[in-house]
C-alpha cells in the first residue's frame, strides 16, 4: 500500500514524488522510458543545449565587432550531439539520485489504471490512497498524404529525432512557426542550413505579441531564415514539402506544429477520469473528476511547459498535505531561446481588450538600456508593459533582446504580486543592466 503512485517520470512526475516522498508519503513513480520525460530527454534541455553552442559559433564568427577576430571558426555538429547527449546523461543521474535521497521508488516500466486506488504494471498490482497522472504529451501527426511513409524512411522528423540528428541538412523545412520551429530554425542557420519556415498563420510565435512577432521574425530573416506565412501544407513528397501555390524542396522536414496530451493507453476509462477537449479536465487542484486522482503537466492541457508542471505538481502534492494549494495561471512565462531571445509573461494588449479590460501599453527599445548597447553591436530589441488603465495593475511584460529568459522572471513577480507600475518604478535595479529596461518602460507607462 503506498500514500502516492506517480504515473509518467517527466518535471511533473519526479518533482511531485520528491516532493511527496520527502514530506514523508510512501512514493511509487513509474515511467516506461527516462526519467526527465520530454524536457529533458528529447525538448527544453538538448534544445537549449545545442542552442548554445550555435550562440558561440556566432560570436566568434562576428566577434570582429567587437574587437575580436577569429580566423579558422569550424563547428562540429557532430561533437554538439555527443555533448548535449552528456548533458541529458547528466541530468538523467541526477533526477535519479533525488529520487533515491526522496525514497521514492521508482520502477521503469508502463503502468495501467486499472481502479481509483490501483495501478497495474507487468504482472503485480500496486494500491495508493492517491495517484498522480503526469503521462506527458506527444507531437500532433496531422493526416497529410505522403507524411507517415515520409516519417518512417527518416525524411521528416519530429522533436525527438532532430535532436539527435548527427548531419546538417543542406536545406531544412520546418513546418510551424511556434516555439520549438523557431529555436530549431535559428539553431540551423547558425549552423550552416539553408532553413525555410512554413507557418499557416500570419503571423509566428503563436499568441505571442504582434510586435514582438514581428522583431522576432525580421531578426531571423536577416541572419538568413525564408518564412512562409499564411501558407498550408498539402502534402509530402521526395524531397520536397507541398503547400498550396509552391512546393519546396527539402534535405529534410521538421514537423513542428503543437503538442496534445496523451490519454490513451493507461487506463483513465477505468478510473473514471473525465477529458475536456482531449485533455484530462482538472480543478485549482489539480484534482479530476475522481476524488483522489490529480493530473500535472501537459496531459492536462493548461500550459505545455515543464515550469508549469513543477509548480502543478506543488499545488497537487500541497493539497494532498492539506497545505495551501490553488494553481494560478496568470503569471506563467514563456521563453523562445531563439537569439534574440523573447520572453513574456501576462496579458497582451490585444487579450485584455478583448475582455472587456479599459488597458494601455508602454514601450521602449532595448537601446535604452546601456548594457544592451555595450554588448549588442547592431542589434534591436524591445520591452513592453501592458498594464489596466483605472489601476495602473501591471498585467504583461513583453520582450526581445538578450537576458530576456533571465529578466522575465522579475516581471512575473511583479504580475502575480498584482504590482502597479508606479511600484515598479520605486524597485532598485543594478546598473548597467539589461533588466533596468523594465523600469524604465514603467515610466514611460505612467509619465
Amino acid at each position: 500500500m503506498y500514500d502516492l503512485i506517480v504515473i509518467g517520470g517527466g518535471p511533473g512526475g519526479y518533482h511531485a514524488a520528491r516532493l511527496a516522498g520527502k514530506a514523508g508519503m510512501k512514493t511509487l513513480l513509474f515511467e516506461k522510458n527516462e526519467l526527465g520525460g520530454v524536457c529533458l530527454n528529447e525538448g527544453c534541455i538538448p534544445s537549449k543545449t545545442l542552442l548554445h553552442s550555435a550562440k558561440i559559433l556566432d560570436y566568434a564568427r562576428h566577434g570582429k565587432v567587437y574587437g575580436v577576430s577569429a580566423s579558422g571558426v569550424e563547428f562540429d555538429h557532430n561533437a554538439v550531439i555527443t555533448r548535449k547527449d552528456g548533458v541529458v546523461k547528466k541530468l538523467i543521474f541526477g533526477v535519479k539520485a533525488q529520487m533515491n535521497s526522496s525514497g521514492v521508488r521508482v520502477i521503469c516500466e508502463a503502468a495501467k489504471i486499472i481502479g481509483r486506488n490501483l495501478v497495474k504494471a507487468g504482472d503485480e498490482t500496486f494500491e495508493a490512497k492517491y495517484i498522480i497522472i503526469a503521462a506527458g504529451s506527444e507531437p500532433v501527426i496531422p493526416p497529410l498524404p505522403g507524411l507517415s511513409e515520409a516519417m518512417s524512411e527518416g525524411f521528416v522528423l519530429t522533436n525527438r529525432e532532430i535532436l539527435d540528428l548527427r548531419e546538417i541538412p543542406e536545406e531544412l523545412v520546418i513546418i510551424g512557426g511556434g516555439a520549438v520551429g523557431l529555436e530549431m530554425a535559428s539553431y540551423f542557420n547558425s549552423a550552416g542550413g539553408k532553413v525555410t519556415v512554413i507557418e499557416m498563420l500570419p503571423k509566428i510565435a503563436g499568441q505571442m505579441d504582434g510586435d514582438i512577432s514581428n522583431m522576432l521574425m525580421e531578426a531571423l530573416i536577416k541572419k538568413g531564415v525564408r518564412f512562409m506565412l499564411n501558407t498550408k501544407v498539402t502534402a509530402i513528397e521526395q524531397s520536397k514539402v507541398l503547400c498550396e501555390e509552391s512546393e519546396i524542396s527539402a534535405g529534410k522536414v521538421l514537423l513542428s506544429i503543437g503538442r496534445r496530451p496523451v490519454t490513451e493507453g493507461y487506463g483513465l476509462e477505468n478510473a473514471g477520469v473525465v477529458l475536456h477537449k482531449g485533455a484530462i479536465a482538472t480543478d485549482a487542484h489539480m484534482l479530476t473528476s475522481v476524488p483522489n486522482i490529480y493530473a500535472v503537466g501537459d496531459v492536462n492541457g493548461k500550459h505545455m511547459l515543464a515550469h508549469t508542471a513543477y509548480r502543478e505538481a506543488e499545488t497537487a502534492v500541497n493539497h494532498m498535505l492539506q497545505k495551501r494549494a490553488i494553481m494560478s495561471y496568470d503569471a506563467v512565462p514563456s521563453v523562445i531561446y531563439t537569439t534574440p531571445e523573447v520572453a513574456c509573461v501576462g496579458e497582451t494588449l490585444e487579450g485584455l481588450t478583448a475582455k472587456g479590460i479599459d488597458a494601455g501599453e508602454a514601450s521602449l527599445p532595448m537601446m535604452y538600456s546601456g548594457r544592451f548597447v555595450a554588448e549588442n553591436a547592431g542589434a534591436n530589441g524591445l520591452c513592453k508593459i501592458v498594464f489596466e488603465k483605472k489601476s495602473q495593475r501591471v498585467r504583461g511584460v513583453h520582450m526581445l533582446g538578450s537576458y530576456a529568459s533571465e529578466i522575465i522572471a522579475a516581471a512575473c513577480v511583479m504580475i502575480e504580486t498584482q504590482m502597479r507600475a508606479e511600484d515598479v518604478t520605486e524597485i532598485i535595479f543594478p546598473h548597467p543592466t539589461v533588466s533596468e529596461i523594465i523600469k524604465e518602460t514603467a515610466f514611460e507607462s505612467i509619465l
